[in-house]
């Protein structure tokens, strides 16, 4: 399986966010190799998307890299407790992002259940083991993905997105975005993809 390029990214966020489903996010870190596919994206495109983080034109530091270059990772924290891990999608000075809201684990299992509940992954019951990846903040305390990973080359670094299985087949559902009631006419946006009876999707 081949590592993503930068051209993948370097299109726009509701694209970006339907081709990530079924490629794997890779974390190595000392010596161990987490994996899991992606199975759930949420889109954020533009300066009309009132649940964007950029909506507006709006330009912190905290949403600067989403300005950069694609293919870098977009990090933050949220209800002072969870991380939440982006990818920057579009082109430099034309902010969009896809949320990494859900995965499937393939690799790496035993330490993201440490990670995640302290303790063994045969020690899991089965609520646990779906639980380890089912949501954006679940999935970034598994793989480890903190405030440290703001701003990572998804291109050249320890985090990294590669292929999928090349013969997976699988059916992508469309739906709203989750836990944005406040974006008005956004939060009706079709920009939610996820595949199909994955038992791993956040939210059906």
């Amino acid at each position: 399986m081949g590592k993503l390029h930068r051209d993948f990214y370097n299109r726009d966020a509701l694209t970006v966010g339907k081709e990530l489903l079924g490629k794997v996010l890779v974390h190595e870190a000392d010596g161990i190799t987490l994996a899991a596919k992606i199975v759930e994206t949420e889109a954020y495109s533009g300066f009309e998307d009132k649940a964007a983080h950029f909506y507006g034109g709006k330009r912190t530091p905290r949403v600067e890299v989403i300005y950069g270059e694609p293919g870098f990772s977009y990090v933050y924290f949220i209800y002072g407790m969870y991380n939440c891990f982006n990818v920057v999608a579009g082109g430099k000075n034309d902010p969009q992002a896809v949320l990494i809201r859900a995965l499937e684990p393939l690799e790496g299992l035993q330490q993201m259940a440490l990670n995640r509940f302290s303790k063994p992954y045969g020690e899991l019951v089965k609520r646990e083991i779906i639980g380890l990846t089912n949501g954006p903040g679940k999935l970034c305390k598994a793989f480890g993905i903190d405030k440290s990973f703001y701003g990572e080359d998804l291109c050249e670094s320890r985090l990294y997105l590669e292929d999928g299985e090349q013969d997976a087949a699988f059916q992508i559902v469309t739906a709203k975005r989750v836990g944005i009631d406040y974006a008005e006419e956004a939060k009706d946006f079709p920009w939610r993809f996820y595949i199909k009876d994955n038992r791993y999707v956040s939210v059906k």
